[in-house]
């Protein structure tokens, strides 16, 4: 539960407990409230004060800075939107969350709350064993900033000011004069980029955002842009807009604005990436074999053909490697055993071929390996390398060797993949036929 203790406050200091104001005139539910907090969060990190009246309240506020603020719409010497208008005119806890609990009717109080700046509401009718599932959804909703922002900004006070509003949230901030100095630092450690619109150099915040979206190719989801501007003309926001930019603030920059349109940009940008990273998961899902974690027949097959077709890609060489006796590895010890072997050949061979070779799994024991651009002589210096080191292996404590058939277009010119792996495979068989833990090329076979 560090996590939620940690996600309701900014991290100004991580390490510090977490300070929660509970504010009812009933004793019992004050007890309540609290029971639910420290079920959940350890003593070591929590730290509650709890006050019967909104004079008590609003002397612990005086007194102490607060993370969380719950109070019951009734109080016996003020109502509970009062007493939210009243902590809204502090600075200190001008952004603090502040949770009403209450049995009224939301539609009845839920347009006076808002205006006073209440934060959310607590039906407890409900019942206080479900308060803690809100507190959880409440803090992923209302968690303080955390996030790297790319600002670009040429005047100085202003920026002075708005950075402070920024890091005041928990925001990492990174402040640039130009644009130009903003394109050289820019990579994808930055979630957000903060631009004003006129900027001092030869590229405006309109070129920054032309630059970004036509020449850096980022998208509005996966970089977005909040830009800040003067000029609040229908014209300009159009420009904005046009441009690429997500979303704009206008001068001077009120910091409830700022930080909304941060919170919703952000959210967004990590939406985005949390899509991209699951997208590349299930490819990497659906082209890969799980045991080995070298690609799968299917997207060999789906891939070689373009690269047999490619000329610059010539002489290209396929190789079938498959291991020899390795029916007697799970006849006698198990298929485990025999999965193991397999693991950690298909460690090695992830190793041994590189970005620009093909290898996979194509069923069994038996693995193809694609190897473009390559001399027959360097194709045969890295394959026997290959066996060698298969012999060497051992994995899962067993001596294997693997026997080796290759041909290529250095040899058949002008042929398909499907002749090439037929002609590895014969040759791979006359490797086995001629004692195992050997190389033959295709054309030094008596078939060819």
């Amino acid at each position: 539960m560090r996590e939620l203790a940690k996600g309701l406050f900014t991290p100004t200091d991580p390490e510090r407990p977490l300070r929660v104001l509970i504010t009812d005139s009933s004793r019992l539910a004050r007890r309540i409230v609290s029971r639910a907090l420290t079920d959940e969060i350890p003593a070591a990190q929590l730290e509650i004060t709890s006050v019967g009246s909104g004079r008590e309240a609003l002397q612990a506020l005086d007194s102490s800075a607060f993370d969380l603020i719950t109070c019951s719409l009734m109080l016996p010497d003020m109502y509970g939107l009062e007493l939210c208008r009243r902590v809204r005119s502090d600075d200190t806890h001008r952004f603090t969350p502040f949770i009403v609990i209450t049995a009224e009717p939301y539609e009845r109080i839920m347009k006076a709350g808002y205006s006073a700046g209440v934060t959310d509401y607590y039906d407890k009718t409900r019942g206080f064993e479900d308060f803690m599932r809100f507190i959880r959804g409440f803090a992923t909703k209302h968690a303080a900033l955390v996030g790297k922002v790319l600002y670009i900004e040429d005047d100085g006070v202003e920026a002075t000011r708005t950075i402070g509003m920024m890091r005041r949230h928990g925001l990492e901030v990174v402040h640039t004069r130009t644009a130009e100095e903003a394109l050289r630092i820019l990579n994808e450690s930055f979630e957000l980029v903060v631009a004003d619109f006129y900027l001092l150099g030869d590229m405006s915040g309109g070129d920054f955002l032309h630059t970004v979206r036509c020449g850096l190719r980022d998208s509005r989801e996966k970089l977005p842009v909040l830009v800040v501007t003067g000029d609040q003309s229908a014209d300009m926001q159009a420009e904005i807009f046009h441009a690429g930019g997500n979303d704009f603030v206008s001068k001077p920059v009120m910091e409830e604005v700022l930080i909304s349109r941060i919170r919703s940009l952000l959210q967004m940008s990590r939406q985005f990436r949390q899509l991209s990273q699951q997208s590349n998961q299930l490819r990497r899902l659906a082209t890969t074999d799980s045991l080995t974690g070298v690609y799968n027949r299917r997207h060999l097959l789906q891939r070689v053909d373009s690269l047999v077709n490619d000329p610059d890609q010539h002489p290209l060489w396929v190789a079938v490697i498959d291991l020899d006796h390795f029916k007697n590895i799970n006849d006698r010890h198990g298929h485990g055993i025999g999965d193991n072997v397999l693991r950690e050949l298909g460690r090695l061979l992830s190793v041994e071929f590189g970005s620009d070779d093909l290898v996979a799994r194509f069923g069994g024991e038996e693995f193809v390996a694609v190897i473009p651009a390559h001399t027959r002589e360097q194709v045969e210096a890295r394959l026997d390398q290959l066996r060698q080191d298969i012999e060497r292996l051992r994995p899962a404590g067993f001596t294997v060797t693997a026997s080796l058939g290759v041909a290529g277009t250095g040899e058949q010119p002008r042929t398909s993949f499907g002749d090439l792996f037929r002609n590895a495979d014969q040759a791979m068989y006359e490797a086995k036929n001629g004692g195992r833990n050997r190389m033959v090329f295709a054309a030094d076979t008596p078939a060819s």
